[in-house]
């Protein structure tokens, strides 16, 4: 990383924000927090969440600081771990702007923000990133098998630090296609009771 740090979470917790922190009265809090320590690299929780994840947005801002954030997605898992430190996906060729790559030429530092709205969970990966453009074998490594999407280069991001959010006010929100599944499984455990109710009830009595 560019820069050095005495806790994982001063990535995040500058001297402005500790600042800010101590005048509205919760800087006690967070330091006992910092000295236990943010997550600086992948436990099997990280894993597993990000082995379940379809989507998480991504942020990098140019040399002067403006801000970029972009929404990746894929098929579950499509954010993959390299290593303990290591995050990596294939860079999918898009509407050619190229303003994340821009700012990663400039800037290197990057963040990813993923959100579970099924389960109300949210994870915050600060970081560096950089692209990869003359590895065929990694990005073609990193590409989803079977999705339609045309891999352009690969993007590997460095962790320096991790956390999670408290699920308040996370709308709880389901994919389309898990909806569909559990749609379907009902309506064949109706069909089945509604069976079984036939069979019980038996022929319909014959009219006299």
């Amino acid at each position: 990383m560019t820069a050095t740090h005495a806790y994982a979470s001063d990535v995040a917790f500058t001297p402005a924000v500790k600042s800010i922190q101590t005048r509205k009265g919760s800087r006690e809090g967070y330091a006992h927090a910092e000295q236990r320590g943010w997550r600086t690299q992948v436990d099997d929780n990280l894993a597993a969440f990000l082995a379940d994840a379809n989507s998480f947005y991504f942020a990098t801002a140019s040399a002067d600081g403006q801000p970029y954030i972009q929404h990746r997605g894929g098929p579950k898992g499509f954010l993959k771990v390299l290593d303990k430190q290591t995050l990596a996906f294939a860079d999918y060729a898009g509407n050619r702007q190229y303003i994340t790559q821009g700012n990663l030429s400039e800037n290197p530092r990057a963040y990813i923000f993923v959100m579970d709205y099924a389960h109300r969970r949210r994870v915050k990966i600060w970081g560096e990133a950089r692209v990869v453009e003359d590895d065929d074998a990694l990005t073609d490594a990193l590409m989803p098998k079977g999705y339609r999407a045309r891999p352009e280069q690969a993007i590997l991001f460095k962790i320096a630090a991790w956390d999670t959010n408290c699920p308040q006010h996370i709308p709880q929100k389901f994919d389309a296609p898990d909806v569909a599944t559990a749609l379907a499984a009902r309506d064949q455990r109706i069909a089945e009771l509604e069976a079984q109710v036939a069979a019980l009830k038996g022929p319909p009595a014959e009219e006299s």
